[in-house]
């Protein structure tokens, strides 16, 4: 092959790869290309046509043009109207770019000749013949080139034209023609487009499959079509009317109706009208129709009336149903009195925090009973999607409004008394974080225009009354308390449960099980006993439980023995039909060991009593603190020790008792984790009792943290506490 140097004007081509012998229009527009054009045509020149490495380049570099391109004869050049030029060109042959001539008007370049080898080898004349065969089969294939193609090819014998022009009818990508026209052996080019050849067929294969499958499913949906207005003009010949029509005229009449707010109704509207556009059977149309439905189901305006609200009524309400809870009846009478004079007040965001049984739930419903509303009660226990609260965007297949609409849409009123019931019990995962999205739902400043994902409009929740309830306040993030006022519902005394279990309990379970006050007659030992021996919580669950038992007990007798059978419980009777007492009887009265103390503790279900060991061992100043404490109580234990020690010639002690002993501290049940530091003072008490050998008195009980300066701290959950200290018999406390 040899090679001989020449000057022409360059014309950089994009996504266009000119092969020798090959004749093709090209419409220019560039500045720089025009001139190299008018100069070639000037000097009756050929001109050098190289491929831009990057298209989208309008002012290509010298290193953005490939160096392999093609010479060619400008065969025509048309000016047209806008200034730009169509040139017909051909091909002659390959060139390589040896250098670029400086020139400001246009690319100008030292191109050298290649010449190709034209000798036709046995191995060469078979790859010639396996492309013709795999191109005629493109060919039929590819409905874009006319099959004159085929003939015309087949008649070249010079190995590397044939390659050309095959290539130059075949429709692939810039970068594989480049890498045909850079390859200068026959034989390879010929294997490379045997290759592309073979890859355009499968893909070809495949697009007809495809258009197949298309073009079926097209027929069916024609033939469904069809066959539905056949079914129309049936229908309408026997004078029914069409279906789809009234749906339609049913959910316009809905809309009406509704009365929306004026950019929701028109939401309603457009949404409607393209309903009407859809095939009734789609998928589409099922989603448009529901979410119409959505709309027009939602209570826009309807509710109960705030100046139908009477005071006294409402109070005589909350008193029937529920037994004490002075504060929290006082704060749903405040607030009604309140929108008996403002008419129109954002709704307080109440939080119900105290321990399972004492009646919060049941509270909820008789605040909406007080203040003439409905009542809703959602479950947030154990909700770890945002999409709970927010609702599913109407993309995704199944997709629902969230709870809060959900609730709203069942009461049927825009102003319910809603209850978010156990809130303290909700997660976050990847889903999201379901307390988050509450924010919004429980700001009265903002939940004037909730945006549930799925409606997309605003939805008013200012008038609705918003309760919550939960056992602690500690799993509740610090931003959502913060919104909401919390009220607390302690645990009942003794007294109150007796009160609770004749008021509402016993008179409650006895026509629930068939019965009449003749057959069954609690004596107030018995409930009593109940209290102390067979229940020991904070609320009144296991209580109504017991009296139920007794009531199926009694049951079975009236069953056996005829309706007119009655049976007095008494104290005495009470393990016949309620089995051994569950608790045992707290001897207070009895010595405590050495080094034991008993504190008081408060827990989600109300206040226990703890008791604390301590042994002094031999030993080298060891603390060891085991009962499964946290890092807090482990704390208190070190802050308690440190006290003893700066007490101890107070306390009669050797200075260096600490170095000659080690103190082990043990808080029983040990498989119940237990944490805080108000058992500070508790644990000092031990130690001393340990370390002086004096029992403590039976009947006192201690709670509260320790300093180091010998203060105790106030402390929480008093109430319960002393409940607790009460239901063991303890009448002293520190």
């Amino acid at each position: 092959m040899g090679s001989e140097k020449i000057a022409l004007p360059l014309l950089p081509l994009r996504d266009i790869i000119v092969f020798p012998f090959m004749v093709l229009p090209l419409f220019v527009g560039r500045e720089k290309s025009i001139l190299a054009l008018e100069k070639s045509m000037a000097e009756q020149k050929s001109i050098f046509l190289s491929a831009q490495r990057n298209p989208n380049n309008n002012e290509p570099e010298t290193s953005d043009i490939y160096e392999t391109g093609t010479i060619a004869n400008i065969l025509q050049i048309l000016k047209l109207t806008d200034g730009t030029m169509k040139v017909l060109v051909e091909g002659l042959q390959r060139g390589r770019i040896e250098s670029f001539i400086e020139n400001p008007d246009y690319f100008e370049v030292e191109v050298s000749r290649i010449h190709e080898n034209d000798q036709l080898t046995p191995d060469v004349k078979a790859l010639m013949r396996s492309v013709g065969t795999v191109f005629e089969q493109y060919v039929k294939l590819n409905q874009k080139i006319p099959l004159e193609a085929v003939a015309a090819s087949s008649n070249i014998l010079e190995p590397h034209r044939y390659a050309d022009t095959i290539a130059a009818y075949m429709v692939f990508q810039t970068q594989e023609k480049q890498d045909l026209l850079e390859t200068l052996n026959p034989a390879d080019r010929l294997n490379k487009l045997l290759g592309i050849l073979k890859s355009e067929m499968e893909v070809l294969k495949i697009e007809k499959r495809v258009h197949g499958r298309v073009r079926k499913q097209m027929e069916r949906s024609q033939k469904e079509f069809y066959l539905n207005e056949q079914i129309k003009a049936i229908q309408k010949e026997l004078g029914k009317r069409d279906e789809f029509k009234t749906d339609m005229d049913e959910l316009k009449q809905k809309i009406k109706k509704a009365k929306m707010p004026k950019d929701i109704n028109e939401k309603a509207v457009k949404e409607l009208k393209r309903l009407e556009l859809m095939q009734p059977m789609s998928a589409e149309a099922t989603v448009a129709r529901t979410y119409i439905e959505w709309l027009t189901d939602l209570p826009w305006k309807k509710g109960a009336g705030a100046e139908k609200i009477k005071i006294a009524e409402a109070q005589k309400i909350l008193d029937k149903d529920h037994y004490g809870l002075e504060k929290v009846k006082e704060r749903i009478t405040e607030h009604l009195a309140v929108l008996k004079l403002v008419k129109k007040i954002r709704g307080p965001i109440l939080c119900l925090v105290g321990p399972p049984g004492v009646g919060k739930t049941s509270l909820g419903q008789s605040i909406g009973k007080a203040m003439g509303r409905k009542f809703v009660r959602v479950s947030l226990g154990g909700v770890r999607d945002e999409a709970e609260i927010r609702g599913h965007r109407r993309t995704y297949i199944g997709a629902l409004p969230g709870k809060i609409i959900q609730g709203i849409k069942k009461a049927g009123v825009h102003n319910p008394v809603f209850m978010l019931d156990e809130i303290d019990k909700m997660n976050a995962d990847f889903r999201g974080d379901p307390s988050s999205a509450l924010l919004e739902v429980l700001d009265p400043e903002q939940n004037s225009s909730f945006n549930d994902h799925y409606l997309e409009v605003d939805y008013d929740l200012s008038n609705v009354l918003f309760i919550c309830t939960a056992n602690v306040l500690h799993s509740i993030p610090q931003p959502l308390l913060d919104r909401m006022e919390v009220l607390r519902l302690p645990g009942y005394t003794d007294q109150e449960k007796m009160g609770i279990a004749k008021s509402f309990l016993i008179p409650k379970k006895i026509p629930e099980h068939g019965l009449t006050k003749k057959n069954l007659e609690i004596s107030d030992k018995a409930i009593d006993r109940i209290i102390h021996d067979f229940t020991r919580e904070a609320g009144v669950r296991n209580l109504e439980r017991e009296i139920a038992t007794l009531c199926r007990k009694v049951v079975k007798a009236v069953v056996e023995k005829g309706k007119k059978t009655s049976i007095k419980i008494t104290p005495s009777v009470l393990e016949k039909y309620l089995g051994i007492p569950k608790f045992k009887k707290s001897d207070s009265n009895g010595p405590l060991e050495i080094g034991t103390a008993t504190g008081l503790a408060w827990t989600e279900v109300g206040g226990e009593t703890l008791a604390i060991e301590v042994t002094v061992l031999p030993g080298t100043g060891k603390l060891v603190p085991t009962g499964q404490l946290g890092d807090v109580m482990k704390e208190s234990a070190q802050a308690a020790m440190s006290y003893v020690r700066s007490r101890a010639k107070d306390l009669g002690l050797a200075a260096n008792f600490y170095q000659k002993n080690d103190f082990h501290i043990h808080i029983p049940e040990g498989a119940v984790p237990k944490d805080g530091p108000s058992a500070g003072i508790t644990m000092a008490v031990a130690l001393v009792s340990a370390l002086t050998k004096t029992p403590l008195r039976p009947e006192l009980a201690m709670t509260g943290e320790l300093t180091l300066t010998g203060k105790v701290l106030p402390i929480g959950g008093l109430k319960e506490k002393v409940l607790a200290a009460h239901r063991f018999n303890i009448t002293n406390l520190v």
